[in-house]
């Protein structure tokens, strides 16, 4: 019976590390995006060091699409599925416009209260990031959460989140167009 158990607790521990992949749900390589996996001090801190994407969209004069994702959300899944479906579409005006997709993957345990975003050697929690970005979306995070910015951290547009996101490529399309860079 205690070996039987032993065999069960390790067999659902090994399921549960299975479970969290550090990578996209879906094949996002056609964006080739920057992934930033997390600092993950604690159960109740995850830290995202923006600062080499910084450095680098300042480097080759591009803006930044900035996906905070969770491995285990829904919703994260459908959104990163029709980038991964539509990548034929939307890939390519991503590369022409020097798009730079940076990709950081989470955990919906990961609450706006854990999530803390590095820029600049500032570390600020999720709902601070919000408002010095002047993102008006402040009232609570809910995956996934998209940002179009310049390399400055401004904010280029105020974008859905949530449930909702892009249902189209033309939506997305439309969504993107104030952060594309005239090639």
């Amino acid at each position: 019976m205690k070996t039987a158990m032993l065999t069960a607790l390790a067999l659902f521990a090994a399921l549960a590390q299975a479970a969290q992949p550090d990578h996209p749900i879906a094949d996002l390589s056609a964006y080739q995006p920057l992934q930033i996996l997390p600092d993950k001090t604690s159960p109740t801190h995850w830290e995202f060091d923006l600062d080499p994407a910084l450095q680098q969209a300042r480097r080759e004069g591009r803006n930044i699409y900035l996906v905070l994702s969770a491995w285990d959300c829904h919703f994260c899944a459908r959104y990163e599925h029709f980038l991964a479906r539509n990548a034929k579409a939307l890939a390519p005006p991503f590369r022409r416009h020097k798009l730079l997709f940076v990709y950081l993957p989470s955990a919906l345990e990961a609450q706006g209260q854990h999530v803390y975003l590095k820029a600049g050697g500032q570390s600020r929690v999720y709902a601070d990031f919000q408002r010095a970005l002047g993102d008006e979306r402040t009232k609570r995070m809910v995956y996934p959460v998209i940002w179009l910015l310049d390399p400055a951290l401004k904010n280029l547009s105020q974008l859905p989140y949530g449930t909702g996101t892009f249902e189209t490529v033309e939506d997305q399309l439309e969504v993107i167009g104030p952060a594309l860079v005239k090639p």
